[in-house]
């Protein structure tokens, strides 16, 4: 008897994922809850436990398919000395796999159709539909089946109805150039997974869509790092974590958020929902590309707290483990650039939000203090935001708030 590997419920809004790495191959012997395969959907990557112990006799679905909800995937023979299907097995079940989603849309099509008439119109319609610049299913017909005729165009002018203004054309995408024949030998073409297509998109439609704003300003870390110096050993040995940079930032973003509403906020049609939470989202890079784990009610968390939770999001995140709760919500973002070197930058928003805080390289550079000239930590801080909701005041007085709150880190552990 054999046990189907299907695709799992795989998170909210997500009905499809494209078929990763199989860890396993026709033959081998698996044991329950044991990873088989990967799944890659448009923000996480998941791994496929094995629902018995037994051998994998079948592979249906193979690396690079896209599977949707329930789908069938794979098969597991009872017993470790199962025989494995013939190889040949699983081209000839791989196709069959596409046909599922056909069937609603057959259905769709049958439904639509039902609605349109099956006749065509009467002579003198389609005079009229013609010199009117209409088509006959812009008109209602009253004839038999549904046949449109002249006095249905007749009714259908005088109601105002006219010919649909015609799409603009889409702007072409730029073609590549063709590759050289020397060069084309040593290029190599691969697929975008599922996740790095959704971050492209993703970031354009942020880039359309909102007003988007960046502002800048620089900071002295030395009063968070000589804090940080101080008391890290006794920090990492009371709570088991190390202190970073990260808690002190994020700490002194949620001062900033409560203080400045608008960026914490997002747009909804016509309305602007304000957040009274701080779910602060962590870029994160992987080898698979960008994902954005949210620290829940960050504003409500220590300085230690804060740290916990980041180490355990970003261990998800290298992992491949992060689940789907760990990525949604998030009304605010710190992206790092500065742990790859980045002196500045201009960060783009994670849309629906409408601010996100870019972090830099941490540069000795000689400042003007109290008239003289010293050397001093700085880093620069980009915020961008999107300046349909917050205006420019906001932005700059929220960046300064920042800025204000890691000069004197006292402040943060005094919740001042």
């Amino acid at each position: 008897m054999a046990t189907e590997i299907r695709v799992p419920t795989l998170g909210e809004s997500v009905s499809e994922a494209t078929v990763g790495t199989w860890f396993k191959k026709v033959g081998d012997a698996i044991k329950v809850d044991e990873p088989i395969l990967e799944l890659e959907t448009d923000k996480v990557t998941i791994e496929v436990p094995a629902p018995v112990s037994g051998t994998l006799s079948e592979i249906v679905a193979a690396a690079g398919e896209t599977v949707g909800l329930g789908a069938l995937l794979g098969q597991i023979a009872d017993g470790a000395g199962a025989t494995a299907a013939p190889a040949a097995a699983a081209p000839v079940a791989a196709p069959a796999q596409p046909a599922a989603p056909a069937q609603p849309a057959a259905a769709a099509a049958s439904s639509s159709s039902a609605s349109v008439s099956t006749m065509p119109p009467a002579p003198a319609a389609a005079k009229m539909l013609a010199e009117s610049n209409l088509s006959a299913d812009q008109v209602d017909g009253s004839g038999k089946r549904g046949q449109v005729l002249k006095g249905d165009v007749i009714a259908a002018v005088a109601k105002g109805i006219s010919a649909p203004a015609a799409a603009p054309a889409a702007a072409p995408a730029a073609a590549r150039g063709p590759s050289t024949v020397e060069d084309a030998s040593r290029e190599e073409r691969v697929k975008m997974t599922r996740l790095r297509q959704t971050i492209a998109k993703r970031l354009k439609d942020a880039q359309n869509t909102a007003a988007m704003l960046t502002t800048y300003n620089e900071v002295d870390m030395k009063a968070v790092m000589d804090l940080r110096n101080k008391y890290k050993d006794i920090f990492e040995k009371k709570h088991g974590v190390k202190l970073g940079f990260m808690g002190f930032f994020t700490k002194a973003v949620t001062h900033a958020l409560k203080e400045l509403p608008a960026v914490n906020a997002e747009i909804d049609g016509t309305d602007v929902i304000y957040k009274n939470y701080c779910h602060v989202g962590m870029a994160v890079g992987t080898d698979k590309g960008l994902v954005v784990p949210v620290i829940r009610d960050a504003d409500q968390m220590s300085i230690a707290e804060i740290e916990k939770e980041l180490g355990r999001l970003a261990k998800a995140a290298r992992d491949g483990s992060l689940a789907m709760a760990d990525m949604q919500g998030g009304t605010f973002t710190i992206t790092n650039g500065g742990v790859y070197g980045s002196l500045m930058s201009s960060p783009i928003l994670n849309a629906p939000q409408s601010g996100i805080l870019g972090m830099h390289k941490i540069q000795e550079r000689p400042v003007a203090i109290g008239g003289q000239v010293v050397i001093r930590p700085m880093m620069y801080l980009a915020l961008s935001y999107d300046h349909r909701i917050v205006d420019g005041k906001e932005a700059v007085t929220f960046l300064v708030r920042v800025k204000e709150s890691l000069e004197d880190p006292e402040r943060l552990v005094l919740d001042l």
